[in-house]
């Protein structure tokens, strides 16, 4: 199942659908009609019990009578979370991206976390002032979002309480980042975190620790590379998070970029008004985004 949030001309306020074969389907209205209660936005739906359940009869019902059905001509794409709780990053997850740095090898996830107010969708621009900020630069990371409220849970489960992956941007001001000595700032400017198209169920995504995973700088690869080079795996982080703080449904954790960053290449490759990045994992999507200054 592919879940996004949509908007309509008239309507700003975005709304949960499924994308399917015969167009985009409403789960609030599909659901209603069907007799099930379902919230308009993603987190309503998560929190829902058995929300898979209740997103299954939705979609079945408008497969078989209409109700609810969108022509996606006709919508605009929001984030498909677009207000988690929580933005959960973790930084040095790939081998050969540590060394790039040349940062120490860690012996655990290195965690830090973006705000909720840089969380932007697929049509949105990633936006900032350079005289605040020089060295913008493009990080291209597998996105798990939180399924069930999650604390404390061994590796062995920890995928259960996934709901599914999206595609994420980790938009970093590496003049802030390596100024401050600590990551917040430089990661959590407003925009700097492009999530979509899609939140992918689990049981769409085959082998998870063996996607391909890229990112393109106006049409030139710069990064590419496999989630089976991850040090540690989505269950793993997740384990580790939940042994500190809760995990809510509708929280994202990024699980980390691999080599190929801007700021480490010779020459430096950085991002300026009117560029543009494409990001993507191997089976959950592509995210394309424009980058413009204030």
């Amino acid at each position: 199942m592919r879940i996004g949030q949509y908007r309509t001309a008239d309507d700003e306020s975005p709304w949960t659908g499924v994308a399917t074969d015969a167009g985009v389907i409403d789960l609030s209205t599909a659901g209603a009609a069907a007799g099930v209660d379902i919230g308009p936005k993603t987190t309503d739906l998560l929190v829902d019990w058995e929300w898979r359940r209740k997103a299954d009869l939705a979609v079945e019902y408008a497969e078989s009578t209409g109700v609810g059905l969108r022509d996606p001509a006709d919508l605009d794409r929001a984030a498909p979370v677009d207000d988690p709780q929580k933005v959960v990053c973790v930084g040095l997850n790939y081998r050969d991206h540590a060394e790039e740095g040349d940062n120490p090898i860690p012996d655990e996830p290195v965690l830090f976390s973006k705000f909720p107010t840089s969380v932007v969708g697929p049509e949105d621009a990633v936006r900032w002032d350079p005289e605040y900020t020089e060295k913008v630069d493009y990080e291209a990371e597998l996105v798990a979002v939180i399924g069930e409220e999650t604390r404390r849970v061994d590796p062995d489960e920890a995928l259960d309480r996934v709901a599914g992956f999206t595609v994420g941007n980790d938009v970093s001001a590496r003049d802030l980042q390596h100024g401050d000595g600590q990551w917040v700032r430089g990661k959590s400017l407003d925009t700097f975190a492009p999530t979509g198209p899609d939140l992918v169920t689990t049981d769409e995504v085959e082998d998870l620790h063996a996607l391909e995973i890229f990112a393109e700088v106006n049409g030139e690869r710069l990064q590419e590379s496999s989630t089976s080079n991850l040090i540690f795996g989505v269950d793993e982080l997740v384990s580790f998070c939940s042994q500190a703080f809760t995990l809510k449904p509708g929280d994202l954790v990024f699980t980390g970029t691999p080599p190929g960053v801007g700021v480490y290449r010779e020459p430096p490759v950085l991002l300026g008004d009117g560029d543009t990045v494409t990001v993507g994992v191997e089976g959950v999507g592509e995210l394309t985004t424009d980058f413009e200054t204030e």
